[in-house]
């Protein structure tokens, strides 16, 4: 039988340090890890007035390192500037990157848990990065910023935690994972499962099930006119296409950096979001943000339509609602960074 696979591997440059909770962490779903690591990195210099940190929340399958996936925004001399701010971004629980997830060693059986990993939820992850917090001596956070799922984790926190953020920016994200949403990662479980060896702990189990399941994400990332303008064929074709060879090479480049299993963990993680919850209601939740708030949407967002960051916006007091115009779709989350930088400067002004 192969070896059993290792964590994935990451192509991030920064230092990643581990902080280790060597005590059991107990679950939403009433299940708990007997431990937890915590992979993260940080960086520039918490100053004396401990009031310059940045808290960077990453989405779905990036890591810990966000002048790496978000290098126009994080950075020497950007908007969000390592020589001026302390930046902090945690891998999330149930990840490849570091932190405690399916490819991590179960202590007992020796192996790595793959699908017998617990269920977990936004809110979980959530009380990860407080740990973290606490590890870190932050008493206060200049500013929140997140994305997609990254953006779950900045609005469960900002609700449970209102006063340790004095602004938070979201953006292509929402209160309460939609239906569509839902049926997206459902899809692409389904597509995972449908490999055999999702279920097995050797090195290359499920990834002909992720490949596959990358390849139904990127139509909720983009939308039809991202492909009509990026992928159309202008030849007399019968086979061949653009489409085609673009589909697969996502799906590929996906299996090179990530864990199927993490992925069908994480996929769950975001079905699980709802600031609702416990809370009497979505609305009666948002109304505990006290942060200064600006919600941006995507105009072309077809997997988290902009009438849900609108939504989050109209029911947190005195929050600013941004649309910003992008071919992209959900991705231009990643991708429009100079509407982005220009919200974050009004934001901090």
């Amino acid at each position: 039988m192969p070896s059993v696979k290792s964590e994935a591997q990451s192509t991030q440059k920064s230092k990643v340090e581990l902080f280790n909770f060597d005590q059991e962490f107990g679950l939403e779903s009433g299940s708990s890890l007997p431990e937890l690591k915590i992979a993260y990195t940080t960086h520039g210099k918490l100053n004396a007035a401990k009031n310059n940190v940045v808290w960077v929340f990453h989405a779905l399958t990036a890591n810990a390192d966000p002048t790496e996936w978000w290098p126009d925004i994080v950075g020497k001399n950007k908007v969000i500037n390592t020589d001026e701010h302390f930046i902090v971004c945690a891998n999330i629980l149930g990840s490849c990157y570091g932190t405690t997830g399916p490819d991590s060693i179960e202590p007992v059986s020796g192996e790595k848990y793959g699908l017998d990993f617990p269920l977990i939820t936004i809110k979980d992850i959530v009380r990860a990065h407080e740990l973290l917090r606490q590890h870190l001596g932050i008493i206060k956070i200049k500013l929140g910023i997140g994305g997609s799922m990254g953006g779950h984790q900045l609005l469960e926190w900002a609700i449970d935690s209102p006063s340790l953020f004095e602004n938070i920016y979201l953006i292509a994200t929402n209160a309460h994972h939609s239906a569509w949403g839902i049926a997206f990662n459902s899809a692409q479980r389904l597509a995972l499962e449908a490999d055999p060896t999702l279920a097995y702990k050797y090195e290359g189990a499920g990834e002909k099930g992720l490949k596959a399941a990358r390849a139904i994400a990127m139509l909720s990332y983009r939308n039809q006119n991202t492909y009509r303008k990026t992928q159309s064929d202008f030849e007399d074709k019968i086979d061949g296409f653009k489409a085609d060879s673009y589909q697969a090479y996502q799906g590929e480049k996906l299996v090179r950096r990530f864990s199927p299993q993490a992925y069908w963990t994480l996929s769950k993680a975001m079905d699980s979001h709802n600031v609702g919850r416990g809370r009497k209601s979505v609305r009666n939740a948002l109304t505990k943000v006290k942060a200064n708030t600006i919600v941006a949407g995507i105009k072309s967002d077809i997997l988290f339509p902009f009438a849900e960051q609108r939504f989050i916006a109209k029911n947190i007091k005195n929050a600013r609602f941004e649309l910003i115009d992008s071919l992209y779709g959900h991705d231009g989350f990643l991708i429009e960074s100079e509407k982005i930088k220009n919200h974050l400067l009004k934001l901090l002004k």
